[in-house]
């Protein structure tokens, strides 16, 4: 009390004014990283559809160029069946004109055979033996003639179907031209849209990386504040065990483990009981006085706790109270906070935790050990 006294009289106290400073800077600065993180998350939902959009055109680009393929090899084939039809319409005209060359013959000869009967039956004096050999010879050559005579009619309707062929070719040729043109059509379409989609992610990644800059910046200022906020815990944390180590140092019960106190339960509690006795009353309250001095000094903005940790030893509970030591450690922690909340200590400052037989400091079977091992730790951390 003297001391504010005397800081009062010497001048104004400019540290809350330096800590609310502080305050706004680093909620200013968590709303900026906030900001920028929405920002990135929507340009990268945005950019992860520009590259399904993309991905997509790029399969619909290949799909058409397999089908630009798929015409290209069809109408290749197209005109190789045409190339072979033609060279069969040749074939069969040449045979055509062949064909109609030995009908001419077989007529002339027909019309020779006819003079040759004639003059046959005007002779009457030609022996049977020779008319049968006549008889014989215009009936093969009859028979010739009729073969002759199909096989012209088959060169004819085979080269009617070669043409009616050249002629269904010669219209798929020409659809499957206006097809590949249309593909060519659609593919260069295709391709400015990709270009102009391109370029418009180009600008976009400029823009994330111009961000994702500012953001770093932030980040590592945002580090920077965090740090100083832990080294000022530390520093009040140090502070606080200076104290507590200097209040409670001539008592026998209490001891330092690493960054906690540790309180021997038998000074606080009776055996099997969460209840606290007169004389560890009397400890907490050197503790109480301790937290309501320190929290008044530590900046409101430091998110920080006294975390009471309960611990037992390994002998087994079984009462309808605590049916285990796990029940018997958290109430012991409990009846702590309780205490220290009825001395004025805010319970937002404040944490119970129990820990049972499973936290030993001396892993023996023995009467210091079990001693030893039930306890009370205190321990300053950030919530």
């Amino acid at each position: 009390m003297l001391t504010r006294k005397s800081r009062s009289r010497q001048g104004p106290d400019i540290w809350p004014g330096f800590v609310d400073a502080i305050s706004t800077l680093l909620l200013v600065l968590i709303f900026l990283l906030v900001v920028f993180i929405l920002s990135e998350f929507f340009l990268s939902r945005a950019l992860s559809g520009r590259d399904e959009a993309l991905s997509r055109l790029n399969q619909q680009v290949f799909e058409l160029a397999d089908l630009l393929a798929l015409e290209e090899l069809t109408n290749e084939e197209l005109r190789a069946n045409i190339a072979d039809l033609g060279l069969q319409l040749q074939t069969s005209t040449k045979d055509r004109e062949e064909l109609n060359r030995q009908l001419f013959l077989a007529l002339e000869q027909q019309d020779n055979l006819g003079g040759d009967i004639a003059s046959l039956q005007r002779l009457n004096e030609v022996s049977d033996a020779e008319r049968k050999d006549l008889d014989l010879r215009l009936a093969a050559a009859l028979a010739a003639l009729k073969a002759e005579e199909a096989a012209l009619l088959a060169s004819r309707d085979e080269t009617a179907t070669s043409r009616s062929a050249l002629v269904e070719q010669t219209k798929l040729s020409t659809v499957a031209q206006r097809q590949v043109t249309l593909l060519n059509q659609q593919i260069a379409a295709l391709r400015i849209q990709l270009n102009s989609i391109q370029a418009a992610l180009d600008a976009t990644e400029a823009d994330v990386t111009k961000k994702n800059v500012q953001i770093v910046d932030l980040g590592r200022r945002l580090n920077v504040a965090l740090a100083q906020k832990v080294g000022e815990l530390s520093r009040y944390r140090s502070e606080f065990f200076g104290r507590l180590r200097a209040s409670l140092s001539r008592r026998s019960a209490v001891s330092i483990e690493g960054d906690r106190f540790v309180i021997q339960s038998g000074v606080l509690f009776g055996s099997a009981s969460a209840r606290l006795d007169p004389a560890g009353e009397a400890q907490l309250n050197d503790l109480a006085q301790l937290l309501l001095d320190i929290s008044a000094d530590i900046p409101k903005d430091i998110r920080w706790v006294l975390r009471i940790d309960g611990h037992t030893d390994t002998r087994p509970i079984n009462t309808p109270q605590f049916p285990s030591n796990w029940e018997l450690s958290v109430a012991r922690a409990i009846s702590v906070v309780r205490y220290l909340v009825d001395r004025g200590v805010s319970p937002h400052r404040l944490m119970a935790a129990g820990f049972g037989e499973f936290q030993p400091l001396v892993d023996r079977d023995s009467d210091d050990a079990y001693k030893s091992n039930r306890r009370i730790e205190l321990k300053l951390t950030e919530r």
